[in-house]
């Protein structure tokens, strides 16, 4: 159902939309081709930010096209399979993402607790194997998510109070009981959601005990700054997405819930350039080398 029926919105929704998915895009592309250019770059934590960039890419490819094709063509419509697909897609990459921050929560907690064995823990082996395993656990997530709304029955033809197929709406739509298949999907919830945030915390927790016990407060600062940017995100990431969780439970209003959305799903990719390449020397510098090449 979208955003708003006005009819004098829709321009205005189109063209913002566009814009900031085109920001979306550029700015988490020019992260991986810095990131892939300059060798000075080729660590863990900045191959961590490239798989990131690619996710945002990717969790903002799956629900933004799509509602700004249908802004542009007067249509709302949207199929059975294609729906699964949207819905499979969002999940995979909405989880990719929560477990690459909780990853790279984890390199930051070796990289300050364990500088002498950095180089020995985090081996390019170990590196790629933990991108993997994200991915892996994040397809199963999806897949069991799909199982789940397989069994379930709908009318032939329903309105979704939103711009994308939400998996809560979905699940509120069906006719069938659904009590067995929300307990599986609280499950589904704490592997995409419970358990990265606690893995975060106790990074950060371990993080922020070390550099406490620092006598040096260059070091502490230092220690802090490596951190700054991966904190700002990871607030970002989940700030948005309780509050968004916070409204719908407060608002009676389905469609509320659709505008708030908006802004862990198009948003805080769109955003995450920004604070890693504002917040950061060494991608501003690499940035600026590879815009000098390329003019």
């Amino acid at each position: 159902m979208g955003l708003s029926d006005d009819p004098q919105l829709q321009p205005i929704l189109f063209g913002l939309f566009l814009f900031m998915y085109l920001v979306t895009m550029l700015g988490n592309l020019l992260i991986i081709l810095t990131v892939s250019s300059d060798s000075h770059l080729h660590s863990p934590m900045y191959f961590f930010l490239s798989n990131l960039s690619l996710a945002d890419i990717s969790f903002t490819s799956t629900t933004l096209p799509k509602m700004i094709v249908d802004i542009q063509t007067h249509s709302r419509a949207i199929s059975y399979s294609g729906c699964l697909t949207q819905m499979s897609f969002f999940m995979l990459f909405g989880c990719l993402d929560s477990l690459l921050l909780t990853v790279m929560a984890y390199d930051r907690f070796v990289a300050i607790c364990h500088p002498l064995h950095y180089q020995l823990i985090m081996d390019p082996c170990r590196c790629g194997l933990l991108v993997f395993a994200s991915v892996l656990i994040s397809f199963l997530v999806s897949q069991l998510h799909n199982s789940i709304v397989l069994q379930l029955t709908y009318f032939k033809s329903v309105d979704i109070s939103h711009f994308f197929c939400d998996p809560s709406q979905i699940l509120s739509l069906a006719c069938s009981d659904t009590f067995t298949n929300n307990i599986v999907m609280y499950f589904v919830g704490a592997i995409s959601g419970f358990l990265p945030i606690s893995g975060i915390f106790f990074s950060y927790y371990r993080i922020f005990s070390s550099v406490l016990k620092m006598p040096s407060s260059s070091r502490k600062y230092k220690a802090f700054s490596t951190c700054g940017s991966h904190l700002s995100v990871v607030c970002l990431f989940y700030g948005t997405g309780l509050g968004v969780y916070l409204s719908s439970a407060v608002s009676s209003s389905p469609r509320k819930g659709a505008v708030a959305s908006v802004l862990y799903t198009v948003v805080t990719p769109m955003l995450n350039p920004f604070i890693y390449s504002l917040r950061n020397r060494d991608i501003k510098r690499a940035m600026w080398q590879l815009l000098r090449k390329t003019v």
